[in-house]
Parts: structure tokens; C-alpha cells; sequence
């Protein structure tokens, strides 16, 4: 599972900075081209987009932390009082912790939040997901005030971002296992006459340093490792309940149907169909979002390759 280790400043009111759900698949929309320095700018295209399935999310705990010489360190935690029962498959005792005041130096605001897989029925298991999510903007008065009143409430996409906006896109890539020199670094094949073998590098290195570099492309596990995609914009954002407007003759390959809420991303994230992807604010926005995308299409035919 990916794991968000830094977090963006923002401005303006309290909100939740970051969201999760399950990578579907992908499939093709048209619509206007919203980038301005783009040659097909303002007019009709077609753009590949990638389907995420996005339930609605509990919040289960609150956590504040402050700072401290080794870094950030917990310094109050509260759970919420209407837990699941999937929870305790995680957790199997209950944080029953005696209550305390909130300390005066919180430096930081998160709450943990919990997906239930059981809403989605492409995703074969019921243990929930469990992961943290900052509170951003304003105070940490008003960021309190903000976790508060969620703490025990369901929250959902639309909570965290917009269609238009930019995410950061955080998740765990397909694993293709132990591979050579060749698939993992794309180094050039020796000649056809080369001594013993032709897909490995011509040499390890000089004899100072006289030790190999990590620089040096060599064999190795490749693929599953966390990845992060900066500034994929959201294409569209709906809430569903059938999700007709998205599901494709046949269901999505190694997926199926989507039945509750769903987000386009414009362009391909990383891992395989299932797997939990989660989004963040971005860290490295450049460009403004963009109001009012308009898709005039939806491409709903079967990925079955028929």
C-alpha cells in the first residue's frame, strides 16, 4: 500500500487533503481541449482517461501531532464512537483511551479514514483500507473545528477535490518481478560476437572507485515500487449509484461493474486494476484548474478486445 510522506501548504477554508480509491481500468472520452498552449486548443479531442472508483470514506479517528526535535510526533488521538465491525479484522482491539484535552502546541491536523471494499463489488475482499489524511487551510483552530465534526461521518470525494482541479496521483506499480539489465534499464544489446552473453552491460565500472556504483543498470526486482504521477487533472466527477453512464458492454476487464461513486483522470496512473490509488493535493501546480470541462462523449464499448 502507498504511503503520502509530505504534504502541500494550501489557502482558503478547512478541507481534507487527500482521498483514495480503486484503480478500474480505462477508456477513451471526447471532449474540448482545455490546455491553451496545446495545437488542438479550444477544439474537439479524443483523450484517454483512467476509471477510479472512489465510496464515500469514514472517518474513524483524529489525530493531532506536534513538532519535536526527531520530527513530528503523535500528541492527542480520538476515535470515533459508531466504529464497523470490519475495522476490528485491522485493529483488533478497540482504542478505548481515557479522554483528554486537546494539547496547545498542535503543529499538525490528520484524520484517519476508512474505505470499505464491500461497497465495491470489483474488489474481492472485505477488510477495509485504512489510511491518514491531512487537514489544510486556514488555522489549526479552525483545522480542529473542521476534523471534529467529521470525526464519525462519512465523506466523499467531492469533500477533497473537483472535475478541473489538479491531483497528485500516489500508488504502487505492477510488479514484473526479477528481470535483467536489458527490460529494467533499456541498455543497448553487446554485439552478436560478445563472450558468453549479449543482454548484459559491457562493464561494471573503473577500477577507482573500486567499488560498483549504484549508477550502474544490473539486474534487479522491477516494477512494484510506489510511485508518484504530479498534476493529473480530473476530468469528471459523479456520484452513482448504477453508474450507467460509465460502465462498459461486457464490464471492465478483471473488474467488472461500477457501482458507486467514480472519477476520470485524464491520462494513465500507475498499478493494476484494483489496486488502492490515492490522490493528494499537488505539491507542484503550475497551471491554474480549469472550469467547466466539456465532454460531449463517453466511449462505453467493450474492453473484452472483441
Amino acid at each position: 500500500k502507498s504511503t503520502i510522506r509530505s504534504w502541500p501548504e494550501i489557502e482558503g477554508n478547512p478541507k481534507i487533503q487527500s482521498f483514495a480509491g480503486y484503480k478500474v481500468g480505462m477508456t477513451h472520452v471526447e471532449m474540448v481541449d482545455y490546455r491553451k498552449n496545446s495545437t488542438t486548443a479550444g477544439r474537439n479531442i479524443m483523450a484517454a482517461v483512467t476509471v477510479v472508483e472512489v465510496p464515500p470514506a469514514k472517518v474513524i479517528a483524529l489525530r493531532t501531532y506536534r513538532e519535536t526535535e526527531d520530527g513530528l510526533k503523535v500528541s492527542f488521538e480520538k476515535w470515533a464512537d459508531n466504529l464497523d465491525k470490519e475495522l476490528y479484522e485491522v485493529i483488533p482491539e478497540a482504542k478505548k483511551r481515557e479522554e483528554k484535552k486537546i494539547p496547545s502546541d498542535v503543529s499538525e491536523v490528520r484524520v484517519l479514514l476508512m474505505l470499505r471494499p464491500s461497497l465495491v463489488t470489483g474488489v474481492p475482499k472485505r477488510v477495509p483500507d485504512i489510511f491518514e489524511a491531512r487537514i489544510g487551510g486556514s488555522t489549526i483552530d479552525a483545522r480542529l473545528k473542521y476534523a471534529q465534526e467529521k470525526l464519525g461521518k462519512e465523506i466523499e470525494f467531492s469533500d477533497f477535490s473537483k472535475a478541473g482541479n489538479f491531483v497528485d496521483v500516489i500508488s504502487v506499480t505492477k510488479g514484473k518481478g526479477f528481470t535483467g539489465h536489458v527490460e529494467r534499464f533499456g541498455v543497448k544489446l553487446l554485439p552478436r560476437k560478445n563472450r558468453k552473453h549479449r543482454r548484459m552491460i559491457g562493464t561494471l565500472g573503473p577500477w577507482h572507485p573500486d567499488w560498483i556504483r549504484w549508477q550502474v543498470p544490473q539486474a534487479g526486482q522491477m516494477g512494484t515500487h510506489q510511485r508518484t504521477q504530479h498534476n493529473m487533472r480530473i476530468i469528471k466527477y459523479a456520484k452513482s449509484q448504477g453508474a450507467d453512464d460509465i460502465n462498459v458492454k461486457g464490464g471492465f476487464v478483471n473488474y467488472g461493474l461500477v457501482r458507486t461513486n467514480y472519477v476520470l483522470i485524464h491520462g494513465s496512473v500507475p498499478g493494476s486494476v484494483k489496486r488502492l490509488i490515492k490522490f493528494r493535493d499537488p505539491a507542484r501546480q503550475k497551471t491554474p484548474s480549469v472550469e467547466n470541462l466539456q465532454i460531449s462523449y463517453i466511449s462505453r464499448e467493450s474492453k473484452q478486445g472483441d
